[in-house]
């Protein structure tokens, strides 16, 4: 296939996975088409396919308002919090410490300043949680607030462009909340004590939800893993953020399909990096932890094509001889250059258990945070569809190693 078929296919690819409605998030319809149309392109070319579902919650919101003596304030409901009609006194805190001396039982607590610095990591996060994250949750359930406002400004290296970013997002929390603009948390901060009414207009759904594996040679002693995020942030299309990398997934399982090496290749659109459980990725561990022993190297895509700068790698934890490899294959690539290493990515649930990976993301991927990332901007236009097949390109050539039957890493 030519250099145009392959860019005309990831087009389409593209288009399709940031179509879907109502959007990618884990458990959502969306979603669900989305994991579909993975196992059904790559089913033909020979791959075994692991759908198996784990449990989730989608969520639906409606219209939610925060009103005091007539005048109404902008804000937006948490992702996944509780539904909640309350009117009580407004109380005011800036710092944990003021959270631990306040009295807000039964109250409408507004939270800003530095408290909500940044997005608390959920409660069951076991990746990363920080004690202080882990206090905040703990503050908050002994003082039994009738509902939370968290004021918030920008984090883009966190939460990407959004602003406000939800402080909150976290389906094991209980306490209703909404967010705001950190502007808007100083407006309410000159009403403390003052009776406001908070309606949030949200529900839980239980749902669903897969990750899709598909493997070549499934009983290899030996697995190179090809990894990348299938979900996407709330409201965003998710081109760059991830559907970039599911594409560069499904172009390398196309020019793999005649793989016959020793090694099992396993590649893994995980659903859940923008989920607050991370799901998919807590469900491929329990299931195939057990099996990381046999596994050479993982490599993870994420937030690659974008329209400005170069493709970059990033190692973790890769012995020697993997590093040259990959420097020789990868730097034959005029868009593909060495960078700087990034540790939020689906590649850090092997390097925790001691396993080397590779990271593929964009040179500019901060610009992409700032500016792009988890906002509706985020859409096929700012993709390169060239530098996906690029990237595709380089990965056949650096597995091609693994088609030789004698030889290791």
């Amino acid at each position: 296939m030519s250099t145009d078929e392959y860019a005309h296919k990831a087009q389409m690819y593209l288009n399709t996975l940031c179509s879907v409605k109502p959007n990618r998030r884990v458990g959502s319809p969306g979603n669900r088409a989305a994991t579909d149309f993975f196992a059904r392109t790559v089913k033909p070319w020979g791959y075994t396919i692991d759908t198996t579902p784990f449990a989730c919650l989608d969520y639906a919101v409606g219209e939610s308002s925060l009103l005091c003596n007539g005048r109404s304030f902008e804000i937006y409901t948490s992702p996944f919090s509780l539904g909640c009609d309350v009117t009580a006194a407004l109380e005011t805190v800036s710092t944990i410490e003021e959270l631990e001396k306040c009295a807000c039982k039964g109250k409408i607590l507004l939270m800003k300043g530095a408290l909500c610095a940044e997005q608390l990591m959920p409660k069951n996060f076991v990746f990363y949680n920080p004690d202080h994250h882990k206090r905040i949750y703990a503050l908050l359930e002994e003082k039994q607030p009738a509902a939370i406002i968290t004021a918030t400004g920008k984090k883009p290296e966190l939460v990407g462009a959004l602003y406000p970013f939800p402080m909150i997002c976290d389906g094991d929390f209980d306490i209703p909340s909404v967010y705001c603009r950190d502007t808007v948390g100083e407006k309410l901060a000159a009403r403390t004590g003052e009776i406001f009414r908070l309606r949030i207009d949200a529900m839980r759904i239980p749902a669903t939800a897969c990750n899709v594996i598909a493997r070549k040679n499934p009983d290899a002693k030996n697995k190179v893993i090809v990894c990348a995020h299938i979900d996407a942030f709330e409201n965003a299309p998710g081109a760059s953020d991830n559907a970039s990398g599911i594409v560069v997934e499904l172009l390398l399982a196309e020019m793999l399909k005649d793989y016959h090496g020793s090694s099992c290749i396993e590649i893994i659109a995980f659903n859940g990096e923008d989920y607050y459980s991370a799901g998919g990725q807590m469900d491929y561990l329990r299931r195939y932890g057990k099996d990381f022993g046999t596994m050479v190297v993982a490599i993870n895509i994420d937030d690659v094509g974008y329209i400005h700068g170069e493709t970059a790698y990033s190692f973790y934890g890769c012995p020697e001889e993997i590093q040259r490899h990959a420097d020789r294959v990868f730097g034959a690539y005029g868009g593909i250059v060495k960078g700087e290493p990034w540790c939020q990515g689906d590649h850090m649930i092997f390097v925790q258990k001691g396993r080397p990976a590779i990271a593929f993301t964009s040179e500019k991927m901060r610009e992409l945070m700032a500016t792009i990332t988890h906002t509706p901007a985020d859409t096929p236009e700012i993709v390169d569809c060239g530098k996906l097949h690029e990237v595709a390109r380089a990965l056949e050539s650096f597995i091609a190693r693994f088609q030789e039957p004698a030889q290791r890493p």
